[in-house]
């Protein structure tokens, strides 16, 4: 069984399990925050194969930032699949959205429209940092 294989076989309960070489993390936490976390948290997650439940543009190029090889997705933004077949990394997905939607339904999801003029992973990062501190001021 591949990495990406057993990812998706244990996403249920989670919203983002990673794997590689049989060794899956965790993660029940919505959105980007994830990927966030492992990120500064300096865990490598290069080669890893991941199963998401949402991955819109934001997500994308945080996968691109860690060296993420295998992404499925239950649902994927068309943005986010531009971005993974311009770094080559390979992906399955179920549903193919236009866009991935805000928690109240009304609007894009802020993360994707943080992002939404750049494919650079490491610029990416540094814009869904600064979006979410300013977030968290506003709280």
């Amino acid at each position: 069984m591949t990495d990406l294989q057993i990812a998706k076989n244990n996403l249920s309960g989670h919203t983002i399990c990673l794997c590689k070489c049989g060794e899956c993390l965790y993660s029940e936490s919505r959105g980007i925050a994830p990927m966030m976390n492992f990120i500064a948290n300096g865990v490598d997650l290069s080669g890893y194969s991941v199963a998401d439940v949402v991955v819109g543009k934001a997500a994308a190029l945080l996968f691109v930032k860690c060296g993420i090889k295998n992404v499925y997705a239950k649902t994927l933004s068309r943005s986010a699949k531009s971005v993974l077949e311009l770094y080559g990394i390979a992906y399955e997905y179920e549903t193919l959205t236009e866009r991935i939607i805000n928690r109240a339904g009304t609007d894009t999801c802020p993360m994707e429209k943080a992002v939404w003029d750049t494919d650079d992973s490491d610029e990416a990062y540094s814009i869904l940092k600064d979006k979410l501190k300013a977030m968290s001021e506003k709280q």
